[in-house]
């Protein structure tokens, strides 16, 4: 009976270790961008959507998407494009603040 009970125990184990992530921002971001960005495959689009998780959190997706799709069409996919469209939209979208001052030079004094 043991035998069949660490059986049954591996048999879930593994069933568990093949089990896929519950749906999240992820997941639908990642089944948007297949759809939407033509040019981008299943894995290039999950890389992407886990790249921009924090524009995902933001509820900036779509906009990302967006961008994304319109850059794939030259047929890049890649964490660039990515990146450079999850810097171009909402708060991020100025650049943010201007660079500090240099410091000033003892000689300056």
């Amino acid at each position: 009976m043991t035998q069949q009970a660490i059986v049954a125990a591996a048999g879930l184990f593994v069933l568990a270790c093949n089990a896929a992530p519950p749906p999240g921002p992820e997941a639908a971001c990642a089944s948007a961008c297949e759809s939407r960005a033509k040019q981008c495959g299943e894995r290039q689009c999950a890389r992407g959507c886990n790249f921009v998780i924090d524009r995902l959190a933001e509820n900036e997706g779509d906009r990302v998407l967006a961008c994304v799709a319109a850059a794939s069409a030259g047929g890049t996919c890649d964490d660039r494009t990515w990146a450079r469209c999850a810097t171009r939209i909402g708060a991020h979208a100025d650049g943010g603040p201007p660079a500090p001052p240099p410091p000033k030079d003892f000689e300056d004094e």
